[in-house]
């Protein structure tokens, strides 16, 4: 029998009959400032949105090559690389992470 805060865990990704699914955000960047606000642009299209999600920085160089990005910052959802090279708006990274 799973214990209360793992019952209450799970319970807590159905609202109204409907799966709530997170999304993995993933900001590809050795942390320079245009990274940092890819990460800030990627956070905020997700409040917006609503949704739930985990905002993780990749930093590692080979962790980063092997999504197969060249330029950095890069944004991948859920593993799938979005945009690389460049920080779109908040809107066009709404509409990537919808």
């Amino acid at each position: 029998m799973p214990r209360r805060e793992e019952s209450l865990f799970f319970t807590s990704l159905r609202l109204c009959g409907k799966k709530i699914t997170m999304k993995t955000l993933q900001i590809l960047g050795t942390g320079c400032p245009k990274c940092k606000k890819l990460a800030e642009q990627t956070e905020a299209a997700a409040k917006a949105l609503g949704i739930e999600y985990e905002l993780e920085k990749v930093t590692d160089i080979n962790r980063i090559m092997s999504f197969g990005v060249a330029m950095t910052p890069a944004l991948a959802v859920d593993g799938e690389v979005k945009v690389a090279g460049k920080i779109p708006s908040i809107d066009d990274l709404k509409t990537m992470i919808a």
